[in-house]
């Protein structure tokens, strides 16, 4: 319907939709960010604690979600649960731009169907991963510096590279100073892995879940059927991002020698090589939980408040303009 309605329009309204899609994208991922930030710094905190040691070698300030809690409130504050929040925002507001925007894109245009009409799912997945891998390398920077805010604690608690950034854009500023473009971008392509996989499986599971829960009438409420799509998008999307999310949070928040150069990993595949060989497989997925708890909610925020936001333009813009 939606898809039928989009062809019997004005170019210039069609335009304005697809880039009110770009926009809206990006703000129902902020307004779901100010709820999962604190979650998001806890994870941090868990994947840096014990970095390149071996399991019960080292001692654990971080020994579960509760505790977590309470000890980064205890002390650095309860605005110590919302560090990186800035960077955190301008981060969704890039990626979520152009992965949402380039799946509800794919969906109008049916390149995401089979012959028969069905939403495919390894075409969800596909378009998926490709606004993903787009999103994530152009906002790199923001994530480099939300991990950086985010590992940052008192001493008693202080696990990981240690940065000392007063802000976002001093750190911006810093980086740039010491490395240029190619500093800002440092280790981009190893959120192409972390995105595509995550963006991918959230995607093509949220349009084959509404697609099942609506053709089996199951869960046909439009609210409703977007939440409960997006809640079992983000369990499959946190099983899928982790290993990765891991291995994206030790290379940005490393510390870098007098010459640019990484002092714990040369790249993505000797991160991986040295995690698995120091910390075993448990260590690719340290701060499972405290991801899944944080991306379940995030990704059902997500793709609830798109769904509801694009509903409200094509009940009052679209209506307006016909």
């Amino acid at each position: 319907m939606q898809f039928a309605l989009r062809k019997t329009l004005p170019l210039w309204i069609t335009v304005k939709m697809d880039l009110s899609e770009f926009v809206l994208g990006g703000l129902a991922s902020t307004g779901a960010t100010f709820f999962t930030n604190p979650i998001e710094v806890i994870k941090t905190r868990i994947q840096l604690q014990g970095e390149l040691a071996a399991r019960g070698t080292y001692v654990e300030p971080y020994k579960g979600l509760f505790q977590a809690f309470v000890t980064v409130a205890k002390n650095d504050g309860w605005a110590g649960l919302q560090k990186g929040l800035v960077p955190a925002l301008y981060f969704q507001f890039i990626i979520n731009s152009f992965r949402l925007s380039i799946y509800q894109m794919a969906l109008n245009e049916r390149w995401m169907h089979t012959k028969n009409g069905d939403i495919s799912f390894g075409l969800g997945l596909l378009w998926g991963a490709a606004g993903g891998a787009l999103g994530s390398y152009l906002s790199s920077p923001f994530f480099m510096v939300k991990t950086q805010l985010q590992s940052q604690a008192a001493k008693e608690i202080a696990v990981g590279y240690q940065h000392h950034h007063t802000g976002m854009m001093p750190a911006l500023k810093q980086i740039y100073k010491k490395g240029g473009l190619f500093g800002l971008w440092r280790g981009a392509l190893a959120t192409i892995p972390r995105a595509s996989l995550g963006s991918g499986a959230q995607i093509a599971t949220f349009g084959k879940t509404k697609e099942f829960l609506i053709e089996y009438n199951l869960v046909t409420q439009p609210i409703l059927n977007s939440f409960t799509a997006g809640l079992f998008a983000g369990s499959v999307m946190s099983l899928a991002i982790t290993p990765p999310d891991v291995i994206t949070t030790r290379l940005y928040n490393q510390g870098l020698d007098e010459h640019g150069r990484g002092l714990y990993y040369k790249g993505y595949f000797d991160c991986v090589v040295k995690i698995l060989r120091s910390e075993g497989i448990y260590g690719m997925y340290k701060g499972f939980w405290a991801n899944y708890l944080r991306i379940a909610p995030h990704s059902t925020l997500v793709l609830l408040f798109f769904d509801e936001l694009l509903r409200l333009r094509d009940a009052y813009f679209v209506k307006s303009k016909i």
